[in-house]
């Protein structure tokens, strides 16, 4: 697991390197003053986290974090800031935390903790956990991970990924079977939705939900058979 870390200060860099170094596994990537040469850094070597100040020249923190949350890989945001002002924004672009400076040691320790378990219970959920699909007439190994939603269709299974559709020769009662548990849910008899993927909860009638994902423009329901079983997942 590395890290970038984004601010404009080079006391707050250091000690942010002295604590993680000091207190977690994460590697350090790189560490930059600059949100531009940042940008450019990311989109290359796409690190697993980055911590990130709002107060930046060029690119404040939180357009870079907008930026990045549209990445195909998902990055961890952690922002660390003087202003709380910007906690409502940093929700909206799924940051991990939102860190407060000047921060206490207890506090900086204590998200460093929460980040490896989030990476080491992300690589178990995926690792030995792919699946062969069949597209255009040919097999595709798939992480299971990656796949958005499925839909029935008939007595097949269509399989929906960020990037490409799959169809899988079986109902989506027995494709369900497949996948695992705690990523999954049967939202519709229809439909199975992968809640790790998820981006937006839209309310709709009748008190129920449509879900969607990132980089999908399909609206997915959640029927009101599933509705307070899907509730108690997502904490609403």
């Amino acid at each position: 697991m590395n890290c970038v870390i984004v601010d404009d200060e080079y006391p707050a860099r250091e000690e942010l390197k002295y604590f993680i170094n000091k207190f977690s596994n994460i590697k350090i990537q790189g560490e930059f003053e600059d949100s531009v040469e940042a940008l450019k850094s990311i989109e290359k070597h796409k690190p697993d986290i980055i911590l990130l100040d709002i107060n930046m020249p060029k690119i404040d923190g939180m357009e870079l974090g907008r930026i990045i949350n549209n990445f195909e890989k998902k990055i961890i945001i952690v922002f660390i800031t003087a202003y709380k002002e910007y906690a409502v924004d940093a929700f909206e672009v799924e940051a991990f935390d939102y860190i407060l400076k000047p921060y206490s040691e207890k506090r900086i320790v204590n998200t460093l903790k929460r980040l490896e378990k989030e990476f080491n219970e992300t690589i178990n959920r995926c690792i030995n956990n792919k699946i062969t699909l069949k597209k255009n007439n040919k097999l595709w190994v798939v992480d299971v991970c990656d796949i958005c939603y499925c839909e029935a269709s008939e007595r097949e299974t269509i399989i929906y990924t960020c990037k490409n559709t799959y169809v899988e020769n079986s109902s989506i009662s027995e494709f369900y079977k497949k996948l695992p548990k705690n990523n999954f849910f049967r939202s519709h008899r229809s439909y199975v939705i992968n809640l790790d993927k998820i981006t937006e909860i839209i309310p709709w009638f009748n008190n129920t939900y449509m879900v969607k994902f990132k980089e999908l423009d399909e609206e997915i329901p959640v029927s009101r058979n599933n509705i307070n079983d899907f509730k108690h997942l997502m904490g609403i």
